[in-house]
């Protein structure tokens, strides 16, 4: 996987997406109860920014959350992807600050060696009406995704959050991420749960 920056180009450190929806999971939903929350540091464009984020998790995705999202990007890209976002159940939520919070549509959990999990999760987001108003590019990358790495309980815990971004194959026919401005990367993170 490749992540592309529409602005400044940055490092960034995210597994790979495709495992996020290629990987087999059970077939039953399976409920979580987790809280986690973080601070987000801006960088280039955003530098100095800092935010909280709060993710509420409450049932991970099923394999037919799964197929039904590679069918819709495999038929129309991101967009399908995210009309499917749109129609799927929450499966728990995430709120930034400066927003009153929004579901969380595709939630995987992948368990690593040494007792650690990663927490990956994908969803629809939600463009404001000045975005729409301004017919501003930024209505373009209409997904929020993120990862959490907890590496073992009690451990360190890293993550990344892109808060507006997008899907595209690139000439090799290979997934990438294209973010709006940057990635963010998370500090203080606290798990609960």
């Amino acid at each position: 996987m490749k992540v592309q920056l529409a602005g400044p180009k940055v490092r960034i450190m995210i597994a790979t997406f495709a495992i996020l929806l290629i990987a087999s999971l059970s077939s039953q939903a399976q409920k979580i109860d987790k809280h986690i929350s973080a601070h987000a540091m801006g960088t280039s464009t955003q530098m100095g920014r800092i935010v909280q984020i709060d993710v509420r998790l409450t049932e991970l995705s099923t394999p037919e959350d799964q197929k039904h999202l590679m069918e819709a990007f495999n038929e129309n890209r991101t967009e399908g992807m995210v009309n499917a976002l749109e129609k799927m159940s929450s499966k728990g939520r995430i709120a930034i600050t400066g927003t009153v919070g929004y579901d969380l549509k595709y939630v995987r959990l992948i368990k690593l060696s040494g007792g650690g999990y990663k927490i990956r999760f994908v969803t629809d987001r939600p463009v404001t009406f000045g975005e729409h108003w301004a017919m501003s590019r930024s209505q373009d990358y209409s997904m929020t995704m993120g990862e959490f790495t907890i590496l073992k309980p009690g451990g360190k815990v890293t993550g990344t959050l892109i808060p507006a971004g997008r899907l595209t194959l690139d000439k090799e026919k290979q997934l990438e991420i294209e973010a709006f401005q940057n990635p963010w990367d998370l500090n203080h993170i606290k798990v609960w749960k």
